[in-house]
């Protein structure tokens, strides 16, 4: 682990800032030897337990867990056309076992449809059998041929969510997909991050799928990341590999699919939106330390406060809170730096006066600061965790809201984008209007139906060719 003294870049110089900070305070290390392929720190891992025991909580209300095999055959991976060109520049292919050329290639998978849908076809019977509700938190394998970013753009994708649902029909189908972007708004209002959700154009949806709605963050420097997918597949993948239901009267149906995806840019995002030039802001509900116990101790009273503190240690933990004491021999001023540079909600400092005064100083990680009762501390800890999370979540809508911005023709938008906002258009949805959008801007339409507190959903003329048009969402990507 190299030094992590030093002061970390101005966030305003994001991509330098967010680097720094992954190997600063232990989140991924980025130097093993394979191009986009990068380590979990312990630190970086416990955060990501969190996030993904939050997923998995959320999901498990109406999903099942379980996993499919990493490697496809390649007869199976290209069975489904249209689904295979989006990937097909993507794909690692197992050829050889040890010396042995292999009979069959086997594809790593890119994602997992492939893998999962000839198993549905075996498992799926009557109506009876419906709805099927399985998800899976997996790795997977892309080659990604743009610069790979840590968190961003990977080539080993190493937390992939991804639910693969069946139903008996189209609207049923539909009704699942509302259900996973609630519970998608429900997963990233715990962490603190406001989204937009809007439907993808049919150029830029899923390989396969009847329509894609995605979830978007608003990064730092105003490009959008991508950070959670719902796709309705309809009876694309059913037809391709068999996935037939009897129905009632005894006649075969083809099931309707959905497919829903969350990965490790969720924790990119949490990073991002909430970090600051001293390094991590972390919502309490993911830090995998809440608050950390800095004994102030001085000459001789040294045994009383170490008492002290390791008693408010454990009054806290009995209550439930994760917390650690933090008795390592250094000056208070640098733990102070490390602990805020890992994004620990509270510190809680204990020296002899607040002893003598029966209290305990409490500092938030955004540099408020308050005296706790020691008597009552279980209940002023919640207090303050939960102010941390408002304040956390107040000024993460307030970035998301100032970098909305409403415009009605082409100079003003590439005005908004070259300023770092994304852009709320008025489209026809007409895929030539859409070209010039994209390229005139160097942007990319991110989608209509739009759903987000900060933007109204009203008609208006398009930018480019003034027919009738929706309002849309605009943006420079990652």
């Amino acid at each position: 682990m190299d030094d992590d003294t030093g002061t970390l870049p101005p966030k305003q110089d994001f991509s330098g800032w967010f680097n720094d900070i992954l190997w600063r305070a232990e989140i991924m290390d980025v130097r093993y030897p394979v191009k986009g392929l990068y380590v979990w720190y312990p630190y970086g891992f416990a955060i990501r337990k969190f996030v993904y025991n939050r997923l998995r909580e959320l999901l498990d209300r109406d999903h099942e867990e379980t996993l499919f095999p990493l490697l496809i055959p390649e007869q199976e991976f290209m069975k489904e056309a249209e689904h295979i060109k989006g990937f097909e520049n993507e794909v690692y292919w197992v050829t050889h076992g040890g010396t042995t050329p292999l009979d069959v290639k086997l594809a790593l998978r890119p994602t997992s449809e492939t893998a999962i849908y000839p198993m549905y076809a075996l498992w799926l019977r009557s109506h009876a059998d419906l709805p099927m509700k399985y998800y899976q938190i997996v790795n997977t394998f892309r080659y990604e041929t743009k610069q790979t970013r840590p968190l961003i753009r990977l080539r080993e994708i190493t937390s992939f969510m991804e639910s693969h649902t069946v139903h008996a029909t189209w609207d049923e189908a539909e009704a699942q997909c509302e259900y996973e972007l609630g519970l998608t708004k429900e997963f990233y209002d715990g962490l603190c991050i406001p989204i937009t959700i809007s439907k993808r154009p049919d150029w830029d949806k899923f390989p396969g799928a009847d329509y894609t709605i995605a979830v978007d963050a608003i990064m730092p420097n105003g490009r959008t990341l991508q950070i959670g997918t719902v796709h309705h597949l309809g009876t694309h993948f059913s037809k391709t590999f068999s996935i037939n239901y009897e129905d009632k009267n005894g006649e075969q149906q083809l099931a309707n699919q959905t497919c829903y995806g969350i990965s490790e840019r969720s924790i990119a995002a949490l990073i991002s939106l909430h970090g600051d030039d001293k390094g991590l802001i972390l919502p309490p509900a993911v830090a995998p330390v809440q608050a950390v116990i800095v004994p102030i101790t001085i000459g001789k009273r040294h045994e009383d406060v170490l008492a002290a503190a390791k008693k408010l240690e454990s009054d806290l933990k009995a209550a439930g809170f994760r917390v650690k004491m933090d008795t390592r021999d250094m000056r208070p001023g640098a733990k102070y730096y490390w602990w805020e540079l890992r994004g620990v909600p509270l510190r809680l400092e204990l020296g002899p006066r607040d002893i003598d005064g029966g209290k305990v100083m409490a500092v938030k990680r955004t540099g408020e600061k308050s005296s706790l009762e020691l008597a009552t501390v279980c209940d002023g800890v919640t207090r303050v965790l939960a102010e941390i999370t408002e304040g956390i979540r107040a000024k993460a809508e307030e970035h998301t809201k100032s970098h909305l911005c409403s415009v009605d023709s082409m100079d003003a938008l590439n005005t908004a984008l070259n300023d770092g906002n994304v852009a709320v258009v008025h489209w026809c949805r007409e895929r030539e209007c859409g070209d010039a959008i994209e390229e005139k801007a160097n942007s990319s339409i991110l989608g209509t139906e739009v759903r987000s507190p900060y933007v109204a959903a009203t008609d208006g003329k398009c930018i480019v060719c003034g027919k009738p048009g929706k309002a849309t969402l605009v943006g420079r990507t990652y």
